[in-house]
């Protein structure tokens, strides 16, 4: 009985922390949504910690969780700050659709739109690159144990037409 109690206390504090959070803040990201992602030297970074641990709260450079992952890429590849977890990631960024996503954007996972609790960065062809219990992989956007909800363009100011 113990054990429910302190899940159901646990889950109320995450979600009142979630809006809290979300009402007073604002990130870098969402101030640079003027240009285009460069992908390639996010992806750099990416690519340089495949097989790096999963550890929960961790923010890199040896470990990450998945939005910790996401965060420290885009923070050491293209200068870009990410909010810390991937709900606030999914709320700060311009959505987009599966049909329009471009290598670079964040795919999320979850319940809902509103229960996000998984983030990996598309990398093309069906494929994404993210932290997980496996620690940080490449694999298939639509497995058949995550659930896309949706899509986000994260904008950088280093980025070039190129990309």
């Amino acid at each position: 009985m113990k054990k429910v109690i302190k899940t159901i206390a646990t889950a109320a504090l995450v979600f009142a922390g979630f809006f809290a959070f979300n009402a007073g803040t604002t990130t870098s990201a969402s101030a640079a949504t003027k240009t285009t992602t460069s992908f390639s030297s996010v992806y750099k970074v990416a690519k340089s910690h495949l097989g790096a641990r999963y550890v929960y709260g961790a923010t890199g450079p040896s470990s990450f969780d998945c939005s910790g992952f996401t965060g420290y890429i885009y923070k050491k590849g293209a200068k870009v700050t990410l909010p810390r977890t991937a709900q606030a990631q999914y709320n700060s960024l311009k959505h987009v659709t599966y049909k329009n996503i471009k290598k670079g954007d964040l795919v999320f996972f979850g319940g809902s739109t509103y229960s996000i609790s998984h983030v990996g960065m598309y990398i093309g062809k069906g494929k994404m690159i993210d932290a997980q219990n496996r620690g940080v992989v490449r694999e298939a956007v639509h497995a058949p144990w995550w659930h896309a909800v949706g899509y986000a363009r994260v904008n950088t100011p280093a980025a070039t037409d190129a990309d």
